[in-house]
């Protein structure tokens, strides 16, 4: 059986407009539960370089009903920091036969 796991999502809220009208932002943890980490197979990390020169470290499986927005943002699995990058690949939920029916693509972020 599939087991998820719980990340860290950094979420950027926008909170106003500093002095010369540049939009401010915080950022929150919030906590992500039943997420499938799938390590790339060999060839989807030498595609994803050439592409997009990006070194792909996993692919996320999101689940079901989720609206967090996952485009260019920071995450901590197992404790260590990864960024999103490329588009969300979102499936109609009821196409998917799984929980997940969204996955990202991660790379590691020092």
């Amino acid at each position: 059986m599939i087991k998820g796991e719980t990340i860290i999502l950094k979420e950027r809220v926008e909170t106003g407009i500093d002095d010369f009208g540049a939009v401010t932002y915080e950022t929150t943890d919030v906590e992500i539960k039943d997420v499938v980490i799938g390590s790339p197979s060999f060839d989807q990390s030498v595609t994803e370089m050439q592409l997009t020169g990006k070194r792909l470290a996993y692919v996320l499986g999101i689940p079901k009903g989720d609206t967090h927005n996952w485009k260019d943002t920071e995450v901590v699995i197992r404790g260590e920091r990864f960024k999103t990058y490329g588009f969300p690949l979102t499936q109609t939920e009821s196409n998917v036969p799984g929980k997940w029916n969204t996955q990202v693509k991660v790379e590691r972020y020092e």
